[in-house]
C-alpha cells in the first residue's frame, strides 16, 4: 500500500485529528497534499478548520465542565495562564478571535475562556469564524509553498515533498517560539 493510497482514503480524517490535536503543521501539511492532487484544497482546508473548531470546542467545554478535573487544573496552573487572563479579560471578542494565531496559547485558551462568563453561544460563533479563517489560511500556505517548491526543485516524490514541508513548518514555528520569548523578554525589561 503507498503514501498516495493511504491518504487519498485516510487524509481527510488525518487533517480533522491533527488540526484538532497539533494545529498548523496538520493544515500546512493538508495544503501541500492538495496541490498534489491526493484531495481537493477545499475538503483539505474545509476540514482543517471543522478539527480545529471541533478540538477547540473541546477545550472550552474541558474549561467550562471539567474545571475540577486534575488534568484542567494542572492546565490552568501555568505561567502561561496570567498572560492569557490578562488579554482575554481587556478584550474578550477579539481574543476569541485571535487566540489560535498566538503560538503556544492555542491549548490553554479556550480552557482558560470556559471557565469564564462568556457565554458558549458567543464562543461557538466566534469560534467557527476564526477556525474557519485559520483553516483557509494554513491550507493554503502549504498549497503555496508546494506550488513553490515543485517550481523551484521540481515535482518530487511526495514523501521528500511532505518532509521538505514538515522541516518547512518546523523552521516557522521555531521562529515564532524565538520571537515570542524575545518579545516578552523586551517586554519585561520595559516595565
Amino acid at each position: 500500500m503507498s503514501i498516495e493510497h493511504l491518504i487519498e482514503h485516510y487524509g481527510i480524517i488525518a487533517i480533522f485529528l491533527g488540526t484538532a490535536f497539533e494545529g498548523e503543521t496538520a493544515a500546512f501539511l493538508g495544503g501541500i497534499i492538495s496541490h498534489r492532487g491526493l484531495l481537493t484544497y477545499w475538503s483539505a482546508s474545509l476540514m482543517a478548520s471543522a478539527g480545529s473548531f471541533a478540538g477547540d470546542q473541546m477545550w472550552f467545554f474541558a474549561g467550562r465542565y471539567a474545571s475540577r478535573w486534575h488534568v484542567v487544573r494542572r492546565l490552568m496552573e501555568t505561567p502561561t495562564l496570567a498572560q492569557v487572563t490578562s488579554l482575554l479579560e481587556r478584550y474578550p471578542t477579539g481574543f476569541i478571535l485571535a487566540f489560535r494565531f498566538l503560538v503556544g496559547l492555542r491549548t490553554i485558551s479556550p480552557i482558560v475562556i470556559g471557565t469564564t462568563r462568556i457565554s458558549t453561544g458567543k464562543f461557538v460563533m466566534l469560534n467557527a469564524i476564526a477556525a474557519l479563517v485559520w483553516g483557509q489560511l494554513f491550507t493554503a500556505l502549504g498549497y503555496l509553498f508546494g506550488h513553490g517548491i515543485e517550481h523551484i526543485l521540481g515535482r518530487l516524490p511526495l514523501h521528500h515533498h511532505l518532509f521538505v514541508g514538515l522541516g518547512a513548518a518546523a523552521i516557522v514555528a521555531g521562529a515564532a517560539l524565538v520571537f515570542r520569548r524575545a518579545f516578552r523578554k523586551v517586554s519585561a525589561n520595559a516595565s
